[in-house]
Order: structure tokens, then sequence, then C-alpha cells
């Protein structure tokens, strides 16, 4: 049996205006929207609607940005029955409301202190990120070995966005010596990304720890479907573990081509990006050849 999975966008897919249809056709996007101007203490709609690119472009606004288009979308679309969920990164949080392990509430009050959190740790050691492109995930990561042991720099593989497209993340130094060392090695390009920190490395430590104690004391229900969390790139429904895996994604790899490959095993072969852009659609149709990708926005 054909199973539909729905899939969530991270950061990177914001744009200016985003959700502003929603807000003006739906009456529960408008409550929505005033509910989250009140929980993050600023008028988010103002700025998705109204703001600049630059603006949209600071952590703390893109993540909540990013997070209430796709979760508004999805809860205003009433007849939506996901057999299966996942999200890029900041996206498993809209993941764990579409197959309602959280409220629409509580996720947004994490996504915040995450957002907040990796602000804070990106202001604290400047660091950055860079895409791969054309190289064998394996010899990617055999670098990042060689130059963490060699140049004592902190590089390792961040995002696996699908064959061919690995981003790495770590300090200002060792991503440029990575780089170098990439384009030696084989690459088509290597070339860092307009990124405010090192996501998804061990130098986002401490915003773990924050997030961890919000996470903590959080309820997570029990999912009505199963969600292939970023770190562990498989399908997961006990709320103890989404909890440990949510918490180990911001030092930990998002493994979106193999969650992707996990999803098809498990019978998916329709997948519905929800949410600002199309990157996850392009990204799916280069990990399987033979799905039905489409969009909600």
């Amino acid at each position: 049996m054909s199973k539909k999975a729905y899939i969530f966008p991270g950061q990177g897919s914001q744009f200016v205006g985003m959700g502003k249809i929603l807000f003006e056709q739906s009456e529960d996007a408008k409550k929505m929207f005033q509910s989250a101007n009140e929980i993050l203490g600023f008028d988010i709609a103002k700025i998705m609607f109204e703001g600049t690119i630059e603006d949209l472009k600071e952590t703390k606004v893109t993540q909540p940005a990013v997070f209430l288009h796709s979760t508004i979308a999805f809860l205003t679309q009433h007849n939506l029955k996901p057999d299966m969920v996942a999200g890029h990164s900041l996206g498993e949080f809209s993941a764990l409301v579409a197959n309602k392990v959280l409220g629409f509430e509580d996720a947004l009050k994490l996504v915040s202190i995450r957002a907040l959190a990796m602000q804070k740790a990106c202001e604290t050691t400047p660091s950055t990120m860079a895409a791969v492109l054309a190289l064998a995930d394996d010899k990617v990561e055999e670098i990042c070995n060689e130059i963490q042991q060699n140049d004592n720099e902190i590089v390792v593989a961040a995002n696996y966005n699908c064959p061919g497209q690995l981003v790495i993340s770590g300090s200002i130094k060792g991503i440029e010596i990575a780089c170098e060392k990439m384009k030696a090695a084989g690459a088509k390009r290597a070339l860092v990304l307009p990124v405010g920190g090192a996501f998804h490395s061990p130098l986002m430590l401490p915003a773990k720890e924050e997030l961890a104690a919000a996470i903590e004391a959080t309820h997570f229900n029990t999912p009505i479907c199963p969600i292939y969390q970023n770190v562990v790139a498989a399908s997961v429904t006990d709320p103890k573990e989404i909890k440990a895996n949510l918490i180990a994604q911001l030092t930990g790899a998002v493994k979106w081509t193999q969650s992707v490959e996990a999803m098809h095993r498990d019978a998916a072969t329709h997948f519905i990006e929800v949410g600002p852009g199309k990157v996850l659609q392009g990204l799916v149709q280069k990990i399987i050849k033979d799905v039905t990708v489409e969009g909600i926005s």
C-alpha cells in the first residue's frame, strides 16, 4: 500500500511576504498569527509580511517565521492525514505538530527558545557552514576528520541533503581549510554559505543544553503516525525517543538523504512539502526518482 509522507522545510526557505496569503484567507490562520505575536513578544506577522530579507535572515526571526508558515499551512488544511512525517532541521518541529506530538503553542515556544539559544551560540563563537558539491560522502567525512585531528579545528558533516550535496559546519578557519581540501579532492564546488554560525556541529553545545531543559519540561504526546527524525533517519513513535533525538539534533547531523530513503523503503510514494519554497521537493527528486512530489504553501 502506498503512503503519503508530509515533509517540512527548515531555515533558508524564508521569503518576504511569507504567510500573508494564509493570514488573509483564513480566520484560523489569523488567530494563530495573533497568538504567535503574543508568545514571541514581538510582531512576527509584520516582519514576515512586510520586513526586508535582512530582517528575515536573523535566526531569532527566521526560525519562528518558517515554523509558522509551514505549521499554519498544515493546520488550516483540515483534511490532511499523514502516514508519516519528517522535517529538515527546524522543520522537525512542524512535523511534530502535524503528527500531534506537540500542540501549536508548545512547539512555537520551543522553536523560539531554540532560535535565541542558537543565535547566542553563533555570537559567542564565530563559525560558518559550506556546501560541498559532487564529492562522495565518505570522502567529505574523511577530510573533516583529518582537519579535526591535524589542524585542531572543528569541522563536521552537518546536512546530508541529497547525493552529491553535503553541507559541512565548523569554525571559520576549519571551513576555509576544508573548502580548499574538498576542491583538491575533486569536489565540483565547495562554497561558504551566508549563515550566521555552525549549525549541527559541536559548536552548538551551549544552545543544546538550553533547549534540552525546555524540551524535557514540555509534554510530548504519543504520535498519530511515525516521524523520521534527522539524527537517526528512522521511524520513531516513542515520545521519550522523540525528545532525545530532537535534543541531539542541534549538535548532530541532518541525515535527510537517509531519512527520505527510509520513508521510501517504508512504502512512501507521495511526498508533500508543506511550507515556504520548494527546496525539499527538489531534494526528494534527487534522492528517489520514482515518487510523486508536490507542495502546499
